[in-house]
């Protein structure tokens, strides 16, 4: 499940949260992983591009981009019917627009590779790939769909999964 900062809010979550985050119920902080670009937006990227995680991580996905708007949106038929780069068993996400200094948070379950990408600037290679356990873990799965709709240099922006699980963080 997807809760923009601003909807969580919007909500009443500040008095939920104060319940939950109580100092004898704390939980494991969300890994971020930060939408960047340069100041002319010649450039802009995920930061870390890889990333290893054990299964129910939660992920914060966090716009530190001052001049663009950004999504992190899994790669998913349902999703703007897009060929499946991610577990069968997952549920996919997208994040929605988020502003700069706004942010998402998601909690991968399912082990296997997870590709995703930023919709207005997946031509621009801004994609990403997190890996959910190792090739280990019962009912892994790995992304290589038999058909891709993504380009070559879509492609060849994202980390192997050999070298994510290597290194743990690809920058």
């Amino acid at each position: 499940m997807i809760t923009p900062r601003r909807q969580f809010l919007a909500m009443g979550g500040g008095l939920g949260a104060a319940f939950l985050f109580s100092p004898s119920l704390k939980a494991a902080p969300a890994v971020t992983i930060e939408m960047r670009g340069t100041s002319r937006g010649e450039r802009i990227w995920f930061t870390p591009v890889g990333l290893a995680v054990s299964p129910g991580t939660a992920l914060r996905f966090i716009n530190r981009d001052n001049g663009n708007s950004h999504t992190a949106t899994a790669y998913h038929p349902a999703n703007y019917d897009r060929s499946r780069r991610i577990p069968s068993n997952a549920e996919p996400w997208d994040t929605g627009f988020l502003l700069p200094g706004e942010s998402a948070e998601i909690v991968l379950k399912v082990p296997g590779v997870y590709d995703y990408y930023c919709v207005p600037h997946e031509m621009a290679a801004m994609v990403g790939r997190i890996v959910v356990g190792k090739p280990s873990d019962a009912g892994w799965e790995g992304t290589t769909p038999a058909e891709s709709d993504i380009t070559i240099e879509v492609m060849s922006a994202l980390p192997s999964v050999e070298d994510i699980l290597a290194r743990g963080r690809i920058d």
